[in-house]
């Protein structure tokens, strides 16, 4: 099965929304301002809906394994935007979601 440019580009931005979800529930937990919970919510709303318009073009096996994505964004956000300690077996399992990933999608 051959995958467009534009359903990669979805499947990242699908992924992105999910981790800047969960970021914006951090940023709220630690600040209590709404305006970081209703971005948290709203990313992950939007998620949600490109996932599924995703599932109208790619099999679920596609779609459901390129979700990992999330976890790599969100270790890079918590690294740089909350400035949390990431270690290198992190880093390590984070090459290991990748080249898992590569498998599965490509």
């Amino acid at each position: 099965m051959l995958i467009d440019s534009w359903m990669i580009a979805v499947l990242i931005a699908m992924t992105l929304c999910g981790a800047m979800g969960g970021a914006g529930l951090k940023a709220y937990a630690t600040s209590r301002k709404k305006l970081h919970v209703l971005m948290g919510l709203g990313f992950y709303g939007t998620g949600a809906l490109l996932n599924i318009v995703l599932l109208k073009f790619l099999p679920l096996t596609v779609v459901l394994p390129a979700n990992a994505l999330t976890y790599v964004w969100t270790l890079i956000m918590a690294r740089f935007a909350f400035k949390e300690n990431v270690g290198p077996l992190r880093w390590i399992g984070i090459a290991c979601i990748m080249g898992g990933l590569c498998l599965l999608v490509f």
